[in-house]
């Protein structure tokens, strides 16, 4: 095999300067670039560009832990991560967690020891054990970026929208319809976003005098089957129906619409209906789901961003960055019918 040395012997030079003409050929003389060119063509030497990037300790590659892959919302971001990652001479490791989080650990030993520069994590798992409460992270950590999920328990840059707000409106919106009996089906109870988005479902009941919910709150797991098996639990309970549901996210929420209409129900004629992400199925239900947008593709271009900008020792505040939403109004949802 051709080593750099035999380039170095044939061009008439010292091994230093093949490399910088190899690494850096803008810092060489003109002539001198040409003859380590020539040399480098004549012997058919080829840089070793993985031992090149151990000695620098860049891979260009980046780890991107999805927490299930069958999830739609995710499919904007990652697409937008990985197109900036490319535009920058990067590349993305996508990792299907399969939501095992305990998986995460063996990704961060990845990075740890080299084989990739950094994580972005699009959910709550931290691929690094910590301690909570700190208040700066491990100096040993690799760059590590969280998305939608904010941790709130170590100081690490993270992208997402203000989901108590963001849900807070949604629940205004149903309210301003004339609806006070609102159903909420949650996703998972240890999620943090989903911490925020029943608490501001909560807010909005409470300031107009609902401030029992329990009987109203519902849990899922974001996926069609949950949004489904809560709307039956809804309909089968002996509490009056409620004239609105919102759900966590639109998967669920097309769960339940499909479960309303086997029963024989109409929304938004017997109950209105509202989802959260505005993923591309939503606006082709029948009837199209009124629901909370996220700017999905400006989450994952700002997450890659961030991720960059730590890679190249740019100053990143550790602290949450959040993008607007907006509500999407469909036909779901209707005022609700003097006397109902």
């Amino acid at each position: 095999m051709t080593s750099i040395k035999d380039v170095a012997r044939l061009a008439g030079v010292s091994t230093a300067t093949v490399s910088r003409t190899l690494s850096k050929p803008d810092k060489v003389a003109e002539t001198t670039r040409n003859k380590v060119m020539q040399a480098v063509e004549q012997s058919g030497y080829v840089a070793n560009t993985l031992a090149r990037n151990f000695r620098r300790r860049r891979t260009n590659t980046v780890v991107v832990l999805v927490p299930d892959i069958t999830n739609s919302f995710f499919s904007n971001i990652i697409q937008s991560i990985e197109s900036v990652a490319h535009d920058n001479g990067y590349r993305i490791l996508l990792v299907d967690m399969q939501n095992k989080p305990e998986r995460a650990l063996e990704y961060g030993e990845l990075v740890a020891q080299r084989q990739a520069d950094g994580i972005i994590s699009l959910g709550k798992t931290i691929p690094f054990k910590y301690r909570a409460g700190r208040k700066s992270i491990d100096p040993k950590w690799p760059p590590f970026v969280m998305v939608c999920e904010y941790d709130g328990m170590i100081p690490v840059p993270t992208v997402c929208i203000d989901n108590l707000n963001a849900a807070r409106e949604a629940v205004d919106y149903l309210i301003a319809l004339g609806h006070r009996r609102i159903a909420y089906i949650n996703g998972p109870e240890n999620s943090p976003l989903c911490l925020d988005r029943i608490k501001g479902y909560r807010q909005a009941m409470k300031a107009v005098g609902v401030s029992n919910t329990r009987s109203l709150v519902f849990n899922g797991d974001f996926s069609l089957d949950a949004g489904r098996e809560a709307m039956t639990a809804i309909l089968n309970s002996e509490d009056p129906l409620p004239t609105a549901v919102f759900c966590a996210n639109d998967a669920m929420a097309i769960g339940a619409l499909q479960c309303i209409k086997a029963r024989g129900l109409s929304v938004p004629g017997d109950i209105s209906l509202m989802g959260f992400d505005d993923i591309k199925f939503s606006a082709y239900c029948d009837p199209p789901l009124t629901t909370v947008r996220q700017p999905r593709n400006r989450i994952g271009e700002v997450a890659m961003q961030r991720m960059l900008d730590l890679l190249h020792e740019r100053h990143v505040p550790n602290a949450r960055e959040m993008l607007p939403h907006e509500l999407v109004l469909r036909q779901s949802t209707a005022a609700l019918v003097a006397g109902e």
